[in-house]
């Protein structure tokens, strides 16, 4: 894939050469400054956090359930789902319900890291047989990528809408 990609010329183009090539990276700050990635990110951060939501609830399905705290990642994603769709069609959901959301399902993944942590700290051998019990405990950076999609969600609420 080129970096490179030929556009039309006009005045809201920035060209380079007579070819009219732009770079990928210019078009996409372009769209950012005029607002038009808001409610793209928004769409993103529903859709990732479906996917995101459906694994960590077939892995937690795995581990039984055995704490209790296991069920906060899987009761969060509908409504981060629901207000990152809200928030491609409505302005009101993109700047209330989708930052709330957003922000519950980063925190809870940064307190996913903690379990998990304490998940291998836990295992026979502890961190000193840290080379078995990361690869036989909890996986440690999954709750992170929880994280990333809220903080997705947090970018999203507060970039410029497009009027």
């Amino acid at each position: 894939m080129s970096l490179l990609r030929r556009t039309r010329t006009s005045p809201d183009a920035t060209t380079i050469g007579a070819r009219g090539a732009e770079h990928v990276l210019d078009h996409v700050l372009r769209d950012v400054s005029h607002g038009r990635f808001e409610r793209s990110l928004s769409g993103l951060t529903a859709i990732s956090a479906m996917v995101t939501g459906a694994e960590v609830y077939l892995e937690h399905y795995k581990g039984s359930f055995g704490n209790k705290w296991m069920w906060s990642p899987v009761l969060l994603t509908p409504p981060l789902v629901v207000a990152g769709i809200g928030g491609v069609f409505s302005k009101r959901w993109a700047k209330t319900a989708l930052p709330v959301t957003a922000g519950l399902y980063a925190a809870n993944g940064l307190l996913g890291e903690y379990f998990h942590f304490r998940g291998v700290a836990r295992k026979p051998g502890g961190w000193s047989l840290a080379s078995y019990n990361m690869a036989m405990g909890p996986p440690i950076s999954a709750p992170g990528l929880m994280s990333m999609v809220g903080g997705m969600g947090l970018l999203a609420a507060v970039l410029r809408r497009e009027k």
